[in-house]
C-alpha cells in the first residue's frame, strides 16, 4: 500500500484550463489542505481522498466508486466534490469540514472485500482528518466493510452500529427545498398540481419520487438505468418516462427540474432548452462551470443551490458518530426548508444568484471558525 502526493498528477496538457493543479490551488476556490492519491496493487485500488477544509471540524464526505475516463477527471471530480462538502457541512450547521474520496473502476466489475478493506486503511492512516460515507456506487455494506479496517466510518448498517441508508434524508431535505423553492416563487410551500422531471431514479431519485406523489405532484423521470425505472414503475404507474435527460428537460410545461445523478447537469448546453421555472436536485456540482448560476437567473429560473438542498445524507452520518436518533435528524434535516429560504431573501436583498447567496453564508460560517 502506498500514498503518493497531489504534486505527482501531471499537469494539463497546453492549451487548457490548467488541470487538477490549477483546480488545487486557485485562490477563487480557496484551496485544499490535502490530496492523497492511494494505490493498492494486491487489491487494484486506486483511489483519491482529498480533503478541502478542516476550520469547522474533521472533513467528512462520502466515497465515489465510478469508471472515470482517466486518473486527472478523477482527481479533479474528488476536489470539486470536496469544496462543495465544505460548504454543505457549513450551511447544513455541521462541525465538520468538506472532503471527499473516489474510488476509480466500474464496481460491478472491480468492488471486492479486499479492495474495500485497503481503502479503509487509507482512510484510517489519515487520523481521523477525513470521515467517509457512501455515495455514487457505494453502499451500506461497502461501508460495513470499510469500517473493519478504520473507526471513522459512517453510513454504516444499524447492524454494525450504523445509520443505514442516508439516501432517506437525502432525499427528504431535496423535497424540503423543493417545498422552498415553491413557496418562494408562487407563495406556497407544496407541489401540488405541478410538474417534476427528475433526472435519476436510483439511490435518492426514487424516494424523491414518493414524497412528491403524496404531495399532489405530477412527476416525470428517466434513468439511464431500466431497472430503475421499472422500479418506479412497478409502485407508481402513473408516472410518466421521458427517453433521456434530453427530452426530460425539454417536457412542455414542466415547472421543477431536479438532477439527481453526476454533476453538470447545468450547462450551455442544457440552460437554453429547459423549460422548468425551478431547478432543485440531489446531484451534486450541477453548475457545469462558474457563470451558469448567473445564466439561470439572467432567464428567471430559480436554482435551489445543490449542496444546500442535498444536506440531509450529511446530516444524518455526522449524527451517527455521535449516537444516532433518525428523530432528531429529521428535525435538523427539516430545517433545509428555512435554510433555502434564507438564501433566496439573500440573494435578492443582495441582488446576487442564490448560489452565490449560498457561497457567501457558507465562506461567513468558515471564517468565522478560522478567527475563533
Amino acid at each position: 500500500m502506498g500514498v503518493t502526493t497531489v504534486t505527482d498528477v501531471r499537469p494539463a496538457p497546453a492549451g487548457t484550463d490548467g488541470g487538477v493543479l490549477h483546480t488545487l490551488f486557485r485562490s477563487e476556490q480557496g484551496g485544499h489542505e490535502q490530496v492523497v492519491l492511494c494505490q493498492d496493487r494486491a487489491s487494484g485500488l486506486k483511489a483519491v481522498i482529498a480533503v478541502h477544509s478542516t476550520a469547522l471540524g474533521p472533513a467528512l464526505g462520502g466515497t465515489r466508486f465510478h469508471a472515470y475516463a482517466s486518473e486527472e477527471e478523477a482527481v479533479l471530480d474528488a476536489l470539486n466534490l470536496s469544496r462543495g462538502m465544505s460548504y454543505k457541512n457549513a450551511l447544513a450547521g455541521l462541525d465538520h469540514g468538506g472532503g471527499k474520496a473516489v474510488i476509480i473502476g466500474d464496481p460491478d466489475l472491480v468492488k471486492t472485500e479486499e479492495l474495500l478493506l485497503a481503502y479503509g486503511r487509507f482512510v484510517a492512516s489519515l487520523g481521523g482528518r477525513y470521515v467517509t460515507a457512501c455515495d455514487v456506487g457505494t453502499y451500506v455494506a461497502d461501508m460495513d466493510v470499510v469500517a473493519r479496517t478504520n473507526e471513522w466510518t459512517t453510513g454504516r448498517s444499524p447492524a454494525n452500529g450504523g445509520a443505514g441508508d442516508s439516501s432517506v434524508l437525502t432525499a427528504y431535505g431535496v423535497f424540503q427545498g423543493m417545498r422552498a423553492s415553491a413557496q418562494h416563487l408562487w407563495g406556497d410551500p407544496t407541489l401540488r398540481g405541478r410538474k417534476v422531471g427528475i433526472a435519476g431514479v436510483g439511490k435518492v431519485g426514487h424516494l424523491l419520487v414518493e414524497h412528491l406523489l403524496q404531495d399532489g405532484a405530477e412527476v416525470v423521470i428517466t434513468d439511464v438505468r431500466s431497472d430503475c425505472i421499472d422500479r418506479v414503475r412497478t409502485v407508481h404507474p402513473q408516472v410518466t418516462v421521458a427517453a433521456d435527460t434530453e427530452e426530460l428537460i425539454r417536457t412542455e410545461g414542466l415547472d421543477v427540474y431536479a438532477p439527481c445523478a453526476l454533476g453538470g447537469a447545468l450547462s450551455d448546453e442544457s440552460l437554453p432548452v429547459l423549460t422548468a421555472k425551478v431547478v432543485c436536485g440531489a446531484a451534486n456540482n450541477q453548475l457545469a462551470h462558474p457563470g451558469v448560476e448567473k445564466d439561470l437567473s439572467d432567464r428567471g429560473i430559480l436554482y435551489a443551490p445543490d449542496y444546500v438542498v442535498n444536506a440531509g445524507g450529511v446530516i444524518q452520518v455526522a449524527d451517527e458518530l455521535h449516537g444516532f436518533d433518525f428523530d432528531r435528524c429529521k428535525t435538523k434535516a427539516a430545517r433545509i426548508f428555512d435554510t433555502t429560504l434564507a438564501i433566496f431573501a439573500r440573494a435578492k436583498a443582495d441582488g446576487i444568484p442564490p448560489a452565490a447567496a449560498a457561497d457567501r453564508l457558507a465562506e461567513q460560517r468558515m471564517a468565522e471558525a478560522r478567527r475563533a
